[in-house]
């Protein structure tokens, strides 16, 4: 007997293993479009020799005409492909991050509200050129390494695990297997629309690499961000393990941290931070309390998301809670006393 067609394969062959490896159930996010489509198919096929319970979400972000009959048509695709339950999740949009940000905050809110009522894990169907916009985003907004390193296959957020299985597939191949099984797929004019960095990363500046560079681009971007996550995992790790050794009733020693390397010194201190709740720690906050340890002269208290702050005294990094101000430190004695070369 033949086997499936080749693109039908594929995106079974990608979520096998993620599907057969855990017992927790799946809810699949699906908008309509020929990746999120194709993967709820091969989720809804593979469940049944897995003994796997898989669902499906679709989201109505009321943005567009006919937004609520094209969810109800995805609803009706995914229940005819045997996903149960299958949920329609009608979302308010807000204005902070700009239409695709906060489409995005709604969309991922909605989903993780279903996956927590259900115990269950969220399956995306982003994919390998997801992968390299998403790297190249990174790269021209400086965002830093783990922007660069992309997404990744799993991750926990918010309580949820979010599962991307298809990182590897491309997006020709997920549409590819929509037309092989006669399933519909609805295009997003959004994800045409060059007032979006995205849509132009996707119609204008990826091919215009590939033609220059002569093809592979976003394979090559996919590879490169799969190597950083490696690197960077590796120096997370480190970190951790210096941030144990340093930590003390009675903060972190500065002399210590000031002989590590930069790039394992800042992980400690996020590290540091985060772990006493500090919130949303950028790297203009990150530097300024970096400097404490490489530039010291003196400096005041360094203050942080949330109202709380870092001092240097007696040698050693503090966090003072919101309500603390404190002296100047340069005033203090052991201030002149360390700030002398």
């Amino acid at each position: 007997m033949a086997g499936p067609p080749r693109a039908v394969a594929v995106l079974r062959t990608a979520v096998r293993p993620g599907l057969r490896g855990s017992d927790r159930p799946v809810l699949t996010a699906c908008s309509g479009g020929a990746d999120s489509v194709a993967l709820a198919a091969a989720l809804a096929f593979e469940a049944r020799s897995a003994g796997a319970r898989v669902g499906a979400v679709t989201v109505d972000h009321g943005l567009q005409p006919g937004s609520a009959d094209r969810a109800a048509g995805t609803a009706e695709l995914l229940r005819g492909l045997g996903l149960d339950p299958v949920l329609v999740c009608r979302v308010p949009v807000g204005a902070e991050g700009g239409p695709e940000g906060a489409a995005r905050a709604a969309r991922y809110a909605a989903l993780a509200a279903a996956a927590a009522g259900l115990g269950a894990r969220v399956a995306l169907g982003h994919t390998l050129d997801d992968q390299a916009e998403t790297v190249l985003l990174g790269l021209g907004r400086g965002s830093g390494p783990r922007s660069v390193a992309g997404m990744v296959p799993e991750r926990t957020a918010d309580g949820v695990l979010w599962w991307r299985p298809l990182l590897g597939v491309r997006r020709a191949t997920t549409r590819e297997a929509c037309a092989e099984q006669g399933l519909p797929v609805w295009d997003d004019p959004w994800n045409a629309d060059p007032a979006y960095t995205r849509a132009r990363l996707r119609g204008e500046v990826l091919p215009l690499m590939d033609d220059v560079l002569g093809g592979g681009v976003a394979p090559a971007l996919a590879r490169t961000a799969e190597l950083l996550r490696e690197d960077l995992d590796a120096l997370d790790s480190l970190a951790a393990a210096e941030l144990a050794r340093l930590t003390g009733e009675d903060g972190l020693p500065a002399r210590e941290l000031g002989v590590l390397p930069a790039a394992l010194r800042r992980r400690v201190l996020r590290g540091w931070l985060h772990a006493a709740g500090v919130p949303d720690v950028q790297a203009v906050h990150l530097r300024a309390v970096e400097a404490l340890v490489t530039r010291w002269h003196g400096q005041v208290r360094v203050d942080l998301p949330g109202g709380a702050g870092v001092l240097r005294t007696s040698g050693r990094l503090v966090l003072s809670p919101p309500a603390a101000r404190g002296p100047r430190l340069q005033d203090t004695p052991q201030t002149r006393e360390e700030s002398r070369p």
